[in-house]
């Protein structure tokens, strides 16, 4: 039985994970309940330990040969410090290895996990998921810690800002009509748009009216000359009568409803190219450099002649208030008139000179009536913004090619310029920056004439390939209420 138990005794002995308890105390266990027994919480030794170490230590120094003391140099290979380890430390220090041995991910979900716990414990919900302040997507719901529901700020309501969109403008004509025989002569004046929704188009000798309602076409005029053709057309403010203008010199009237000629007036000495009415006055410029004023109402129609061109007057138009009447010719100026007189002589209010081509497109801003825009020639191309007010320009920009005519668009606050060489292009411009809102391309010939439909939603341009395409990219937003038309007090008639 002793045999066993000194067999057992002995296998206890040899076990590594079992503690020894019969051996005699390790090193550094004595060293450790030295350190306990001393103060841990001082940061220099007692008087006592001083002692103890000052005579345990070995001199620094040894007295030499004439009583001096030498100081004995340090060994290289003195033992190393070896730190006092208590049980607490080696526990920490191990866990901490553990820790760096550990997979990244394992540690930051856990983290996540913890801090997620810690956010539901202290607020009572987790706070990513939520949010009072929404930026996007579909309203949440309040948490259900929440008694109010509202804690969730969201509205849906779109703000202007937002339903503000850029329009789709095509660049394809919405409809192509041919014009035969159409003469390419960059001085005249063959197409206008009247408000009974008539477009008076003029070719070679021949003046026909498209009902652009129905699509009929009807014949409305022809020259009894042999070489003769007409020059200019256009529509009187109501839209029921239309001006001719011939290479003959005259100017004729036009009942349209019936197709009768009313009346035929005379006074010029070359071909009339341009025409404008102001109610019941009728202005024509010709190629002579003079303006007429006719009153349609009286058999002496001739009111006065305006001299300020040096060559053919090849742009006129009145103003929307009839206040001012603008000029454009060959002489690469624009002239400005002050109403009308009736002096024989009559000077311009202002006049323009900083066009260096001829001047035929020529365009009043319908919600400014003081703003007048006009466009050079070949020799010129630009656009040019001016104040007729105070005479000065207020922008100028190089369009690159010849400016052949311009409108503006009252629905968007745009203008709208068609180019001959080298572009044959029609573009639409952002009022007043004169920013570029898009091209519209298709003629193959320079683009002579434009005109805007009665509604401002179609833009027709007449062009040398013998075509008129219409662009409809001014189409009123149905969100926008129209506004009422003023009604005209006193009614016209000519006689």
């Amino acid at each position: 039985m002793s045999h066993f138990g000194f067999e057992n005794d002995i296998h206890s002995v040899l076990k590594l994970d079992m503690p020894i308890t019969n051996a005699p105390m390790a090193r550094w266990q004595r060293k450790a309940s030295t350190s306990n027994s001393t103060n841990p919480n001082t940061l220099s030794p007692n008087k006592s330990a001083n002692r103890s170490l000052s005579s345990s230590k070995t001199p620094s120094k040894t007295p030499g040969k004439n009583g001096k003391t030498q100081s004995t140099p340090s060994k290289a290979g003195a033992d190393r410090f070896i730190p006092v380890r208590n049980s607490k430390q080696m526990d920490v220090a191990s866990f901490l290895l553990s820790k760096e041995n550990e997979p990244a991910e394992d540690s930051t979900s856990a983290v996540s996990s913890t801090q997620k716990a810690w956010s539901v414990t202290l607020n009572g919900c987790d706070l990513e998921e939520a949010k009072i302040l929404h930026l996007g997507g579909k309203p949440l719901n309040a948490p259900e810690g929440y008694q109010n529901n509202l804690k969730v700020l969201y509205s849906q309501t779109p703000t202007p800002a937002s339903m503000k969109k850029t329009r789709y403008i095509s660049t394809h004509p919405e409809r192509i009509l041919d014009a035969p025989e159409l003469r390419n002569d960059f001085y005249l004046n063959l197409m206008d748009w009247g408000r009974q929704n008539y477009l008076a188009v003029a070719l070679a000798e021949h003046v026909y009216l498209w009902d652009a309602s129905q699509g009929d076409i009807v014949l409305l005029k022809k020259m009894e000359e042999e070489n003769g053709y007409i020059c200019s057309v256009s529509w009187s403010r109501d839209g029921n009568f239309l001006a001719v203008g011939t290479s003959d010199c005259k100017v004729e009237l036009w009942d349209v409803q019936y197709q009768k000629r009313l009346r035929s007036m005379d006074g010029h000495r070359a071909r009339v190219g341009c025409l404008s009415w102001n109610d019941h006055i009728l202005s024509s410029g010709s190629r002579s450099g003079l303006i007429h004023q006719h009153d349609v109402r009286v058999a002496d129609h001739h009111l006065s002649t305006l001299r300020g061109h040096a060559q053919e007057v090849c742009g006129l138009t009145w103003s929307p208030d009839g206040r001012y009447l603008a000029s454009g010719g060959n002489d690469n100026t624009v002239n400005i008139w002050s109403g009308v007189q009736s002096s024989a002589l009559q000077n311009p209010v202002h006049s323009f000179t900083e066009h260096e081509g001829a001047v035929k497109a020529l365009a009043w801003c319908p919600w400014q009536p003081s703003i007048l825009a006009t466009g050079g020639g070949t020799s010129d191309r630009h656009i040019r913004i001016w104040n007729v007010n105070s005479g000065s320009c207020i922008s100028a920009w190089d369009t690159q090619s010849q400016v052949s005519s311009l409108v503006f668009s009252p629905n968007y606050k745009e203008l709208v310029s068609g180019h001959g060489f080298s572009h044959d292009k029609v573009f639409i411009w952002k009022y007043p920056s004169l920013s570029k809102v898009t091209e519209l391309q298709g003629h193959e010939g320079r683009v002579l004439n434009l005109a805007l439909s009665p509604d401002g939603s179609t833009v027709a341009s007449l062009s040398a390939d013998e075509t008129i395409r219409l662009w409809k990219c001014f189409e009123k937003d149905p969100t926008k209420k129209a506004k009422p038309a003023a009604s005209s007090i006193i009614q016209q008639h000519i006689r």
